[in-house]
């Protein structure tokens, strides 16, 4: 079967895409720094599909390093990209750790994609690209506009995506998909795998959970005043096995050469809010 290389595949949405390619027979190797992850990942992952996917510690900023593994596993079709910084409050107090990480560790993947002959490219990007949304535009769809930046982050979101379809529009041989998803929720059924941030959670669920088991005091919930029913703030969320079975849905189309430009996006979410509080 097809090799996909997974960056950041010990993380939250990468571990789950995993378990799903796995599950669709396609071989898998990954590569993460754990900077935000553990590698006690890869035995959930093997216990729910029954082997360990191959696994490299490296940094998708070292070329020497990414040269080497996409030399190493030379039967490499396609990569799903989701090694980054994302927590938004940090990149505001830390943007160049953020510009140097998210916009390098792409520019390098791309670059050696292009070495060693890889076409395919799922890119994963972020609502944060539409800003704040005008209520003409709600549900947001792929036609709304693209916004200023609301945080660092979100500008990466916002210049990888620049990147990728300049790349498309140079190199002829390459095709991505851009998937921008909304709020990711949830676990894996068989709770082998789920979000076990490090540190402090940048997520909503996580300090519900950890609230819950009692790791936590209380539950603070920020903002009581946004133009909604119970005065919380309101978000698509969106369940992590959907998102992740989207990622190879993803991948099989620009495998079945089924994309019908060089470069599409498609939105993840439900298209239904849900605020704070509910």
């Amino acid at each position: 079967m097809a090799r996909i290389l997974v960056t950041g595949g010990t993380g939250y949405i990468g571990s789950h895409t995993v378990v799903e390619l796995m599950q669709k027979g396609y071989d898998v190797v990954i590569v993460d720094n754990l900077s935000n992850s553990d590698q006690a990942v890869l035995d959930g992952i093997a216990a729910i599909v029954g082997t360990c996917p191959d696994f490299v510690q490296g940094d998708c900023c070292d070329t020497a390093a990414m040269d080497a593994l996409f030399a190493r596993y030379n039967d490499i079709v396609g990569v799903i990209h989701f090694a980054a910084s994302k927590a938004v409050n940090e990149s505001v107090a830390q943007p160049l750790m953020y510009y140097r990480n998210n916009l390098m560790s792409l520019v390098t993947v791309l670059e050696q994609m292009k070495k060693h002959d890889v076409r395919n490219i799922v890119f994963s990007s972020s609502c944060t690209v539409y800003g704040q949304p005008s209520a003409e535009y709600l549900p947001v769809d792929e036609t709304a506009p693209i916004q200023k930046a609301l945080s660092p982050y979100g500008n990466t979101k916002q210049i990888n995506e620049d990147i990728i379809r300049d790349e498309a529009h140079a190199n002829s041989a390459l095709h991505a998909t851009i998937l921008r998803y909304f709020n990711p929720i949830g676990a894996h059924p068989s709770a082998m795998i789920g979000e076990l941030p490090i540190g402090v959670p940048q997520n909503l669920l996580p300090f519900v959970t950890q609230t819950a088991i009692g790791l936590r005091k209380e539950l603070k919930v920020f903002g009581d005043d946004y133009n909604t029913p119970d005065g919380s703030c309101i978000r698509d969320y969106i369940y992590v096995v959907d998102l992740a079975k989207a990622h190879v849905k993803a991948v099989e189309r620009m495998l079945n050469c089924e994309s019908e430009e060089q470069a599409e996006i498609f939105n993840l979410g439900t298209g239904q809010g849900l605020s704070v509080l509910e």
